[in-house]
């Protein structure tokens, strides 16, 4: 087995070489080569308002190109006068494309390619975790390792660091009450796939954004993903408008108070998406309305939705298979989005009302009188996302598939 480690970098100088060193302290007995792409537009050579970002790309390859370190590391320039992107196919999607697909060439199927970002740091022993996870459980295509975003010691960022996480991990725990098949979180940095599992995809899907979400999703149709692993990622706090959505943006929203992308989801939504995952053995056999259903005929534009699953499928269990791949975790998203502001609740009220559901054992300590998210403590919102963490990892744990 050998790992590889596949770093995106846009103007990272500031950020990489805390990850470089990282993986310079890495205790691992097996061995593993990291990917650099440092990469933009070539147009941004000559558009006059990105070429601070260029000249920072090429400060980091002389850099790197100076490092001497214990792993091989190899660079790939996508950002030198004439390599970088045309203005249609750029972004870290294409990055992670770049790097994965030079990985499939030469890589064995038992080797892993572990994502990272050129601004997250983890423990000594966590290429050596993922490495023991894939050996301890080969038939796994990939893991969606825990993740706990630094404090940075600016009180207003760390505040929205609080909320986008209590955001994420309310999202997680629902998903997990209602036991969808899409029970995880796409953080870019946060993700390791066997390299068998990324022939049998196609590699990645080069989005602008939120290639790391359609990732996992194309992963989790093939196989059940595990989200538990012994190490976390500890991704960097801060702003960043590189994509169109994700933790920078939601920070850079979030910090001047517009959380509105970001919503609590209430439970009752999860519900009716539950409603409809008791009802899939029945829609073998003959449809049945519900509010998620509904949602469905909207997007798919038909009011057939299940009688080409029917035919397609031999028997119940390829049928639910089906419903799955059809209902998967971006159309439960969208119907969160669409549903959520009908109900005109407060995201103070959504998380309270959530809280007894999702955390059954502890939620009383922390029901904080007349709570607002725009005024709570530091300490406050510090303990909702520590809880919902401590949650979360029990959960992650205890639902892993190989247990």
């Amino acid at each position: 087995m050998k790992i590889y480690v596949a770093i995106p970098a846009l103007n990272e100088l500031e950020y990489l070489p805390e990850t470089m060193a990282a993986l310079a302290k890495q205790q691992v007995d097996y061995c593993f080569e990291v990917l650099v792409c440092v990469n933009q537009p070539d147009s941004w050579w000559t558009d006059g308002e990105h070429l601070q970002i260029c000249e920072n790309n090429q400060k980091t390859i002389e850099w790197l190109r100076k490092q001497h370190y214990s792993f091989d590391l190899q660079i790939i320039d996508k950002s030198s006068k004439g390599n970088g992107w045309d203005d249609k196919n750029f972004g870290v999607g294409w990055a992670r494309k770049t790097m994965w697909d030079l990985i499939m060439l030469f890589a064995d199927d038992d080797d892993i390619i572990v994502n990272m970002d050129a601004d997250t740091t983890f423990e000594s022993g966590y290429l050596q975790s993922l490495a023991h996870n894939f050996k301890e459980h080969p038939q796994q295509t990939a893991v969606s390792v825990p993740y706990y975003h630094l404090y940075t010691g600016n009180e207003q960022i760390d505040r929205a660091m609080f909320r986008y996480e209590i955001y994420m991990r309310n999202c997680l725990l629902n998903l997990y009450r209602i036991k969808s098949p899409y029970s995880f979180t796409a953080i870019g940095s946060a993700i390791a796939v066997s390299v068998k599992a990324a022939r049998k995809i196609g590699g990645i899907t080069p989005m602008k954004s939120g290639e790391d979400f359609y990732l996992l999703q194309k992963l989790r149709k093939m196989a059940p993903i595990n989200n538990w692993n012994d190490c976390k990622v500890f991704p960097a706090t801060r702003y960043s408008d590189r994509v169109f959505f994700g933790t920078g943006p939601a920070l850079i929203k979030g910090s001047q108070g517009n959380w509105s992308s970001y919503p609590i989801y209430h439970y009752s939504l999860f519900d009716k998406v539950k409603e409809t995952y008791d009802l899939i053995d029945t829609l073998y056999e003959q449809d049945i309305d519900t509010e998620f259903t509904d949602f469905l005929k909207e997007v798919f534009k038909t009011d057939d939705l299940w009688g080409p699953l029917r035919k397609n499928a031999k028997d119940l269990p390829h049928f639910r298979n089906s419903f799955h791949e059809k209902a998967d975790g971006l159309r439960i998203l969208q119907f969160l989005k669409s549903k959520q502001e009908a109900l005109q609740l407060s995201d103070e009220e959504c998380l309270f009302e959530n809280f007894p559901l999702i955390d059954p054992v502890g939620y009383t300590h922390f029901i904080y009188e007349d709570f607002q998210f725009a005024t709570a403590t530091h300490e406050q919102l510090q303990a909702l996302r520590q809880r919902l963490f401590d949650v979360e990892l029990m959960k992650r744990f205890s639902a892993a598939p190989w247990r």
